[in-house]
């Protein structure tokens, strides 16, 4: 008891702080092996005790926040696997419990009266409207934005309110550097006082030049005119500029010189001048490899460690986790906006041979209660692929069959189904041996538990 009461006494921390960190304690410990969930929860309660704990629990730690629309749970996920590698003590919020009192949670689980943890990392996702509640007791190393895409506009608005509301969050931390996606036109010309870096493509992907009726940034941040690009990534990311202004992409100091070969699986590309295979397809992961490729050499981590942690990263809950159905090959792709699932649908259309798919659409808060984004989703390039069977669920499941019946797909292959038992038995029963799974999150959380229970993931969260 003395030794706790004289270590409380070091680290100068009031009973007040001790009592919201126990009692959090408790309920993470209650959460995860009796609820099975709620990552978040444990957080508000140690907030309702005391509402600056976080400024306490998070004390010493060199802190990398990741924020922006898509790819932050495996951009994190990413970085944090290269920090490991190259020997650092990494916490992370790996789940993607990414609201205040979720981060909150994850740094009390780590939290210890006994440990100092001076020279560890905590590589956090945050979500962009949280942002500005973490910098407020945080001042992080480096902020990372991966893109803005329209996204849950409910509670975001368009991709200029969701800037606004990151850099709010930025404006608290004037001597965080910055580290952003130069090919997302709306992360140039920032009034922000912070050191900013810049990654993104200087090899083109394809020869497509025109940018999309449904793309999101089109028009230029500083004279509103509409954009043109030396070539496009995809939605409104590429190499820009404004031929009427002259506002155009940012030097980029880390990016994709080259790139070797795309395949349903991975993607190998030159960074800079080092080969570097992503263990998961598509531009979008490109995207995060490049994003934490840019972060760990910032921190001084050698490129051969950061490709070998690249060429080795495991899919991360839901975002292309391969699961093993009986003799079924699923791969979980979260879905939740136009942009992200484009990219989706490119990578089914990396395949040549037969497979099935699973479209579930749920519109809870966490999804987006709007869901009339489905319509901007290019679901007509389905129709040329071998998509052997069409499965369909969640919440709002008629409203994607209706979706997907309009842009041709064959009526006759759907099978529609809200009951997880009887869907998972369809398709154990199906024709072909590969299933991709696109699911918005509430819909990919609440398929994963079901999957849980029947033993088919060993690991829940």
């Amino acid at each position: 008891m003395s030794k706790f009461i004289y270590s409380l006494a070091v680290i100068k921390i009031s009973i007040k702080s001790i009592i919201s960190i126990l009692a959090s304690k408790i309920t993470l410990f209650l959460t995860k092996h009796i609820l099975k969930g709620g990552s978040t929860f444990p957080g508000a309660v140690a907030l309702k005790l005391d509402n600056s704990i976080l400024k306490k629990v998070a004390k010493n730690y060199r802190v990398i926040l990741v924020t922006g629309t898509n790819g932050k749970t495996t951009t994190t996920s990413m970085i944090a696997n290269i920090f490991k590698k190259n020997g650092h003590r990494v916490i992370t919020n790996s789940t993607g419990a990414n609201l205040f009192r979720g981060i909150v949670a994850c740094f009390i689980d780590n939290y210890s009266f006994f440990k100092n943890n001076t020279g560890s990392f905590a590589i956090i996702e945050v979500d962009e409207a949280n942002l500005k509640f973490v910098t407020e007791h945080i001042t992080p190393e480096i902020i990372t934005i991966t893109n803005l895409f329209r996204d849950q506009l409910d509670r975001y608005g368009e991709v200029y309110s969701t800037l606004l509301k990151i850099l709010e969050g930025i404006e608290k931390v004037p001597n965080t550097k910055l580290i952003l996606n130069g090919d997302d036109s709306l992360f140039g010309a920032l009034t922000c006082p912070n050191e900013a870096l810049y990654y993104g493509f200087k090899k083109a992907i394809n020869e497509n030049l025109k940018i999309d009726s449904n793309a999101d940034a089109k028009f230029c941040k500083v004279c509103k005119a509409p954009y043109e690009y030396n070539f496009i990534t995809y939605n409104h990311l590429g190499d820009f500029y404004c031929p009427s202004c002259g506002y155009r992409r940012a030097d980029l100091k880390y990016f994709v010189s080259d790139i070797l070969e795309l395949t349903p699986s991975s993607s190998s590309i030159i960074i800079n001048e080092t080969p570097i295979t992503i263990s998961q397809s598509g531009v979008y992961n490109i995207y995060n490899g490049l994003c934490a490729y840019s972060i760990a050499s910032e921190m001084g981590i050698e490129s051969e460690t950061i490709a070998s942690s690249l060429c080795a990263q495991d899919s991360s809950f839901g975002r292309q986790e391969d699961i093993l159905i009986e003799n079924k090959k699923a791969k979980i792709i979260l879905v939740k906006n136009p942009a992200g699932y484009n990219q989706a649908i490119d990578t089914l259309c990396l395949n040549n041979e037969e497979f099935s798919t699973l479209f579930m659409l749920n519109d809870n808060y966490a999804d987006g209660q709007d869901i009339s984004w489905i319509w901007d989703v290019e679901f007509e390039r389905l129709n040329s692929l071998p998509i052997k069977k069409v499965f369909i669920s969640g919440s709002r499941l008629y409203d994607m069959a209706v979706r997907l019946k309009t842009a041709g797909l064959d009526q006759n292959s759907f099978i529609i189904e809200k009951d997880y038992e009887a869907l998972t038995n369809k398709i154990i029963n199906s024709s072909t041996d590969k299933i991709y799974i696109l699911a918005t999150y509430t819909a990919m959380i609440n398929y994963r538990k079901h999957l849980y229970s029947k033993g088919y993931i060993k690991k829940l969260w």
